[in-house]
């Protein structure tokens, strides 16, 4: 069986599916490994490495995705709005893994539908202990957290540790972290690392230990609705109202006292929740920033713009996109890891052959298209 890396087609998008490294294992699983030219340039992966692993380069897309039983992509493939449609190159029935964003593109998952792409989204990799080594969204976020961090920091206009001299003392910086899932608890890590006084919200009270643990402040209102603020899955769920209310005229009051805030906070298929209000913006010092890693969904910052560096009221705020395409190289080395373990799983380790077991927890909750039809009970009832 063949198996395709091709070059990422996305807008801003540095990372690769597969380093040479993983590109070995898979050649061990009996698979073949085509890698379309230049495919890792970005992430410092070079076509000479590939091929010193063992791949065969492709001049270009078409020529690695029309033979190919299996494609490994990052982000979703192109479909037929874009000038060269992936998914049309691809052969029927073939096996398509990668972040699907899937509630956002309802068109593509009918496209890949239609080819008979038998697709599995990354992002639908339930939160249970054995997907832990395929799991991109920790993994990724993960990058993402400490990133958010040296992007607050190349910002700021001063330092972020106490620093006592002869001509006087700096004051260390103090930094909140807003939504403490992966992304949130490396914010929080560098931070510290870094010198900063940190402090984290979050609305699910099983945080607080964690939070605690890496020796920052937690901050939120203790209910009994935020006993039950997570989901099986280990995500936050969406608050009443009443609660949203009063956690923002708590948030509110700490910013006022904040050098820097890093916004983490999201909900599976939905816009991201708003933390900080543009009213809560002109609260704060001047100079501060604010670091808004949900911006692609939305945003947690009303005074957000993706793709861009502001300055709103005296304030900073920081709105990049792929912000783990901002650390190519171990965002790859890592994603790669993932796709990886997860192919392991589809091998059949006798026959070398595709065995896609249903009854598997894993592969059952990453399953979005198959035999036609768009699978993924999230999907169907969208």
């Amino acid at each position: 069986m063949i198996v395709a890396i091709p070059k990422e087609r996305r807008p801003g998008e540095t990372r690769v599916a597969a380093s040479p490294d993983t590109v070995k294992k898979l050649i061990d699983l009996g698979l073949d490994v085509v890698v379309e030219k230049g495919a890792g340039q970005a992430a410092a992966m070079t076509d000479e490495a590939y091929k010193a692993a063992g791949a065969t380069i492709a001049k270009d897309t078409k020529t690695a995705l029309e033979k190919a039983d299996i494609v490994l992509k990052v982000q979703r493939p192109t479909g037929s709005d874009d000038k060269t449609d992936e998914v049309a190159l691809m052969k029927e029935g073939a096996v398509l893994l990668c972040i699907l964003n899937a509630y956002n593109d309802k068109p593509l998952l009918d496209q890949l539908a239609a080819r008979k792409v038998t697709t599995f989204g990354m992002e639908f990799v339930p939160r249970i202990t054995r997907a832990q080594s395929m799991d991109v969204l920790s993994s990724q976020s993960n990058l993402a957290g400490y990133k958010s961090v040296l992007d607050a920091a190349a910002e700021f206009g001063r330092a972020f540790p106490m620093m006592m001299t002869a001509a006087g003392t700096v004051p260390p910086a103090r930094v909140m972290i807003m939504g403490v899932g992966v992304a949130g608890l490396q914010a929080i890590a560098t931070a510290r690392r870094l010198g900063a006084i940190v402090s984290a919200t979050d609305v699910r009270l099983a945080t607080k230990e964690q939070v605690e643990s890496l020796g920052a402040t937690f901050v939120m209102v203790e209910s009994e609705e935020a006993k039950q603020a997570e989901t099986a899955g280990g995500y936050a769920k969406e608050m009443s109202d009443e609660y949203k209310k009063q956690q923002a005229a708590l948030i509110a009051e700490t910013l006022k006292k904040q050098d820097i805030a890093i916004c983490t906070a999201l909900i599976p298929g939905r816009k991201a929740p708003t933390l900080i209000t543009e009213e809560m913006v002109k609260s704060m010092k001047p100079g501060s920033v604010i670091v808004d890693l949900a911006v692609e969904q939305g945003g947690n910052c009303e005074c957000s713009e993706p793709g861009k560096v502001v300055q709103k009221h005296g304030v900073t705020v920081v709105g990049h996109l792929n912000v783990p395409g901002r650390l190519p190289v171990d965002a790859s080395a890592l994603y790669a890891k993932n796709l990886l373990n997860f192919v392991t799983l589809l091998i059949d380790k006798e026959t070398k052959a595709l065995k896609i077991d249903l009854e598997d927890e894993i592969v059952k909750g990453t399953l979005v298209t198959q035999d036609g039809q768009v699978v993924h009970p999230a999907l169907k009832a969208a």
